[in-house]
């Protein structure tokens, strides 16, 4: 298979994963939206495999999928016909240039493949060896803003034709997404209203995402105090100093349990002061919508030397943010 490795490829990549992780999709869980609109795909167009893929410049996330969950011998797929083997456990992920939606996503068009095998440049696929496909109808999945993220495709195991009426139908299901980008922005839109609180707090305070603890947000008196980092940043990495203090194991703790943790009294030499400084550190678990899994962590770290902060002060500002968040009904850091 050709190189999709161009410079130009490479600097697109880059962007695509920058928003992917602003809208919360660089990550491979299944979400209920993407997996209705691959289940419609294949109903639609009576395919028996169809997803919903978001391409990184890493690999491709399947964060929706539809794939027959019978047996062989009693497939009842949408195709009303028989899979080659049981496909229910298929992974949600794939290497970035498997297949062929990596294609479309170059291409920035949509690619109709009747028969593989009439394509010598695409008869070798790893696709068509591992699952046995023989065809593929990929449609680019644009955001709101017109950016490429991935495709909404479907796969047979037998060569189809593609008529028009199935092409323009693949087209307009894709749009239907737009609603959902547009969602996205408008709520990390609210999120940064809230991150404005934030900025006013007496305290750092960091908010971070998902299992790496991912820095979303940060205020200016965490990054005077444990240094400033980049967006996106594994917390782990660049702040060390918090790290060998055990407070990205008790941010564990919180995202795993659902309950908040502390690391109380431990001493620390931050940006601004020549001396360390003892601080306490309060890590509760956040997510933006009631009864969706915690996605995050906010960590506000209380100064115990000199002026001091009690415990209620912090306690009453995160359980005031996680109120926040949950109103927002929804966004990046939630399932």
């Amino acid at each position: 298979m050709e190189s999709l490795s161009s410079e130009h490829d490479r600097l697109a990549g880059e962007q695509r994963t920058l928003r992917l992780r602003i809208l919360g999709l660089n990550a491979v869980e299944a979400e209920a939206t993407f997996d209705r609109i691959a289940r419609l795909a294949a109903s639609f167009t009576h395919a028996p495999l169809a997803m919903v893929n978001f391409i990184n410049d890493e690999r491709q996330m399947f964060r929706g999928m539809y794939v027959p969950t019978s047996s062989p011998d009693e497939a009842a797929d949408p195709a009303g016909g028989g899979i080659p083997f049981d496909l229910s456990n298929l992974a949600r992920e794939a290497p970035g240039d498997y297949g062929f939606c990596p294609h479309v996503v170059a291409q920035r068009t949509q690619l109709a493949l009747e028969d593989v095998f009439d394509y010598p440049r695409f008869k070798g696929n790893p696709l068509v060896n591992d699952l046995g496909v023989r065809s593929y109808l990929g449609t680019p999945l644009r955001d709101n803003t017109g950016m490429i993220l991935g495709t909404v495709c479907v796969a047979d195991f037998k060569p189809r034709t593609w008529d028009r009426q199935l092409r323009q139908g693949m087209h307009e299901l894709t749009e239907t997404l737009l609603s959902e980008f547009r969602l996205r922005d408008s709520l990390l839109a609210q999120q940064q209203e809230l991150f404005a609180v934030f900025d006013g707090a007496p305290f750092p305070i960091m908010l971070t995402e998902g299992p790496e603890h991912l820095l979303r947000y940060a205020n200016g008196r965490q990054g005077q105090a444990f240094g400033m980092v980049r967006q996106f940043s594994p917390g782990r990495q660049v702040l060390p100093g918090l790290d060998a203090v055990g407070v990205f194991k008790a941010m564990d703790d919180a995202l795993s349990t659902g309950r908040p943790t502390t690391v109380p009294q431990v001493a620390l030499r931050t940006c601004d002061a020549p001396m360390p400084q003892e601080f306490s550190f309060l890590c509760t678990p956040v997510r933006t919508s009631p009864g969706a899994p915690f996605k995050g962590v906010l960590t506000v770290a209380m100064n115990t030397t000199g002026q001091s902060y009690g415990g209620a002060e912090p306690q009453a500002f995160a359980a005031n943010v996680q109120q926040q968040f949950e109103r927002l009904g929804g966004g990046p850091l939630s399932d």
